[in-house]
């Protein structure tokens, strides 16, 4: 397996998922947008259509309970200075999956700090039941949200011109199982085991990421790929693209007490917030120490925490 395969995030039921997803069928390795080839109009089967129903009813349900916010968070979701301070250690230097003989199982360990140093360059695949009219359109949010994520870092992270290291797919349920081989390819070494959980995908996972390093550097990401299913109405695929590719730069933990967040299996925020928003700027802050425990890490929170709060405790 490739060296140094280390962090892993679901969303799962009822939460925002994110992921990328390579296949084999109309593969692009630029962020740039290609027409879609003429021909017969792509027929989903039937499993794919009864996704598409289950979803739909599924973001309809959420929304009637005033869940997927998109507000970023208001004056009913205030936060200080110990709760940011707690929420960046349980999301950003915990581990929500283990891997364990070969497959990652849901058990939450200690993790380190883990960043990319190198520019994230986001390219973007579509399946072949992707219609072109959703290419432009989740192209068009992914771009938007890179601008974003780079701002709030300070990191250079951009849509790829050419092959990107950060790969996003967007697939059905039918290319999803077909992604092993393209998944092996574009991670040379991949553990068969591995490959084969990313591609059994259950209806209660709506998307994943699964981020790389080498085993020399554990702490420093190089690749990532996250899965989105192709069958989720626009506002579950777009909460997908937000929480995958965050965490997927290294806040790849969820808490339930982090509030307002998408890193919080509640599913009250469908996309980033302010909150989540200061998490990331922590994270890129040089002065956190890569490979930090959360022990060693916890005094540059403290500090950065209070800078970003204004002094608020």
């Amino acid at each position: 397996m490739p060296r140094g395969l280390w962090r892993i995030a679901l969303t799962w039921l009822g939460l925002g998922l994110t992921g990328l997803l390579i296949t084999a069928c109309d593969t692009l390795d630029s962020g740039a947008q290609k027409r879609a080839p003429l021909g017969p109009p792509h027929v989903p089967s039937a499993e794919s259509q009864a996704l598409m129903s289950y979803y739909r009813k599924v973001e309809g349900n959420l929304a009637n309970q005033g869940l997927l916010r998109t507000d970023g968070g208001g004056p009913d979701t205030p936060f200080n200075k110990r709760q940011l301070v707690q929420n960046f250690v349980q999301i950003g230097v915990f581990n929500e999956f283990t891997l364990e003989n070969g497959r990652y199982t849901n058990r939450r360990s200690e993790g380190r700090v883990q960043r990319w140093i190198k520019p994230v360059n986001i390219s973007m695949t579509f399946g072949g039941s992707v219609p072109q009219k959703m290419r432009d359109q989740d192209t068009r949010f992914v771009t938007n949200f890179a601008g974003r994520l780079a701002r709030v870092t300070g990191h250079r992270i951009s849509m790829a011109k050419r092959r990107g290291n950060f790969h996003v797919a967007v697939l059905d349920t039918d290319e999803i199982k077909a992604f092993g081989p393209t998944l092996q390819k574009l991670i040379p070494g991949l553990e068969a085991s591995v490959a084969s959980q990313i591609t059994s995908m259950s209806r209660p996972i709506y998307c994943a990421v699964y981020a790389f390093s080498n085993e020399d550097r554990p702490d420093i990401f190089h690749t990532a790929v996250a899965i989105v299913r192709a069958e989720h109405p626009d506002l579950l695929r777009q909460s997908c693209f937000h929480e995958e590719i965050a965490q997927g730069l290294g806040l790849s933990n969820d808490s339930p007490a982090a509030r307002p967040s998408i890193f919080n299996d509640d599913d009250e925020f469908a996309l980033l917030t302010r909150h989540d928003e200061l998490l990331l700027k922590m994270l890129y802050d040089p002065r956190l120490p890569l490979g930090g425990s959360p022990a060693e890490a916890r005094p540059v929170i403290e500090v950065l925490a209070a800078e970003l709060m204004n002094g608020e405790s």
